[in-house]
């Protein structure tokens, strides 16, 4: 009988032997990490890190080649001094995450692509090194028609300009840092159904996400599961700088499931942007409005968000402009505050939720906000206003609505106001309080209102 300890053992000496080469037998080559990939060893061709104008030369030469073969490229670890670099249509360039660094060494963008149908980029480290890119864009890396553009798995930090600048692109921007940019961490502009999403972005100078177009239009983009912290507004202004998701003339967009923390302005701000789904975000510590849909808007759907320290919290405005047609449904908006990023005659901070024109206001929770829990129309801009089913606790007063004469309806029904401080129900006269609490009666007076079944404590 045989033992186990003898069977393993020539178990053990059968796999040894066959692992020894056979006389007159080639040794198996040794596998790079860039075959065993299935891409191209860029290390192979003369691209070597701290290799200069050469090193970017033969890259770019590689690139073109291996895009005619619709191979990828994997470029091995190092940091590679570079600027300029033109990226061919079917590009596919790999590298190791944080250890592949692209690092910019000239005056144009480090790395440009146009006119292309699809172009990936994964695994890489874009290092705009503060530098600023002349030409028309400042960008650290430039993309301009691209049908399919993939970048993924990228950090992409110290732009003197902007991280990431799109022109007429689609495609996936996924799973990417983007850290300390002079201006914006992503710019894209006439967009093709893109996708913006689980990015980390941080320590922008003046934006984080922005979803523009030239002109009105559709757009498509999906803005989604990203965290964005820390932007700032170094250019100043009253909006136009600070936000960290910012749509502009931008129509269809989603906005969902991003963790937004200190915005100078908003943490979203939807600028003339119809139709815009603004669902599931948190939202902590805006300077200005937390979540903004304003000016010539037609459709809004701003629901189910958390909004936690703000000047003012959601507003839904700008009927003067055209601005109408939206639900405010099941958010959370607390602890506001009196002053904002700037300082205008006669501000209005410390205001929860508030719309003027076409607008179902239903199921919000809205707690310490020091001038007003609700706040509907603005002079004679008002119209079609619902507000059932809120709680305002611990406000200024519970709902501020306009009483100016050419005032639009609004239904006021079924809300609970609990601690009040200067009535639960006000008319207003632009920005001064000119009647008693209509909660407590003297609502007939005004034919436009219908206020009724509110509870007030």
């Amino acid at each position: 009988m045989i033992s186990r300890r003898r069977l393993f053992a020539g178990l053990v000496a059968t796999v040894s032997t066959a692992a020894l080469p056979r006389t007159g037998t080639a040794r198996t080559p040794v596998i790079s990490s860039g075959e065993l990939r299935g891409s191209i060893d860029a290390s192979a061709h003369g691209v070597t890190p701290d290799g200069g104008e050469v090193s970017r030369r033969n890259l770019e030469h590689l690139l073109a080649d291996a895009a005619r073969r619709n191979m990828p490229v994997y470029l091995p670890p190092g940091d590679y001094h570079i600027s300029g670099l033109s990226l061919p249509d079917a590009t596919r360039l790999i590298g190791i995450s944080g250890a592949t660094r692209l690092v910019h060494s000239g005056s144009g963008p480090l790395l440009h692509a146009e006119n292309a149908r699809r172009i990936e980029l994964s695994g890489l480290v874009i290092d705009g090194a503060d530098r600023i890119s002349a030409g028309d864009v400042s960008a650290t890396a430039h993309f301009r028609q691209v049908t399919d553009l993939v970048v993924e798995n990228c950090e992409v930090m110290n732009a003197g300009g902007t991280g990431l600048h799109l022109e007429g692109c689609g495609g996936r921007i996924g799973r990417n840092r983007i850290s300390h940019a002079a201006e914006y961490g992503l710019y894209a502009v006439n967009s093709a159904n893109l996708s913006v999403t689980n990015n980390i972005l941080s320590d922008c100078g003046n934006g984080g996400i922005l979803i523009h177009r030239w002109e009105k239009g559709r757009d498509g983009t999906i803005v989604s599961g990203n965290r964005i912290s820390r932007i700032g507004a170094g250019n100043g202004g009253t909006g136009q700088y600070g936000n960290a998701i910012n749509l502009y003339r931008a129509h269809d967009v989603i906005v969902s499931g991003n963790h937004i923390s200190e915005s100078a302005f908003s943490a979203i701000r939807a600028n003339s942007a119809s139709n815009a789904m603004i669902t599931g975000n948190h939202c902590t510590t805006s300077g200005e409005t937390a979540i903004y849909a304003e000016f010539s808007f037609e459709g809004a759907m701003i629901s189910g968000n958390l909004v936690d320290g703000a000047a003012n919290g959601i507003s839904v405005v700008n009927f003067n402009e055209g601005g109408r047609l939206a639900t405010v449904a099941n958010n959370i908006v607390r602890n506001l505050r009196l002053t904002g990023p700037y300082t205008v005659e006669d501000p209005i901070f410390g205001v929860g939720i508030s719309a003027e024109a076409d607008t179902a206001v239903t199921g919000n929770v809205v707690e310490n906000a020091p001038h007003g829990g609700l706040a509907f129309g603005f002079g004679p801009y008002l119209r079609n206003i619902t507000a059932t089913g809120n709680i305002v606790r611990d406000a200024g007063v519970g709902c501020i609505v306009t009483v100016v004469e050419g005032a639009g309806d609004a239904i006021i029904a079924n809300n609970i106001f609990q601690g009040t401080k200067r009535g639960a129900i006000v008319g207003y006269r632009w920005r001064e309080a000119s009647t008693g609490d209509l909660a407590k009666g003297g609502a007939e007076g005004f034919s436009h209102l219908t206020i009724e079944g509110n509870r007030v404590s």
